[in-house]
């Protein structure tokens, strides 16, 4: 459905060092230069996009926003959180665990990269 996603940071060496960290978890490589205002990643048939914002403004991060990331296991999930935590981010909501939902159960860690974007990490067969 989706062929891309792009966030706003406006420190873009300290979300480059999170994102290498925390896609590296995932099995993908580092930062790909777009530009001096951008970087991307390409992984598993998708892109990421992390871009200073176009317009000139201060990038903030979407209020009720998150980005969700498929994880292959309990384990990659945590590594993922992990890497994010260790890479600048901050954990948010519960620690990463087992969470009851209306489609079941689900392994679910959510941080916030180091511009205020929510991140999430799900593994479904929890």
């Amino acid at each position: 459905m989706f062929s891309h996603v792009v966030l706003g940071a406006n420190d873009l060496e300290k979300s480059k060092t999170f994102y290498d960290a925390v896609i590296g978890a995932l099995g993908g490589g580092p930062a790909i230069p777009v530009d001096e205002n951008r970087f991307m990643y390409m992984h598993n048939g998708g892109m990421l996009m992390i871009t200073k914002p176009v317009n000139g403004e201060p990038a903030c991060h979407a209020n009720g926003g998150t980005l969700g990331f498929a994880m292959a296991s309990a384990e990659q999930t945590d590594a993922w959180h992990a890497a994010g935590i260790a890479a600048g981010g901050s954990t948010c909501e519960d620690p990463p665990g087992v969470r009851e939902g209306s489609f079941g159960p689900m392994y679910l860690a959510y941080m916030r990269d180091p511009a205020g974007n929510k991140l999430c990490a799900i593994y479904r067969d929890a």
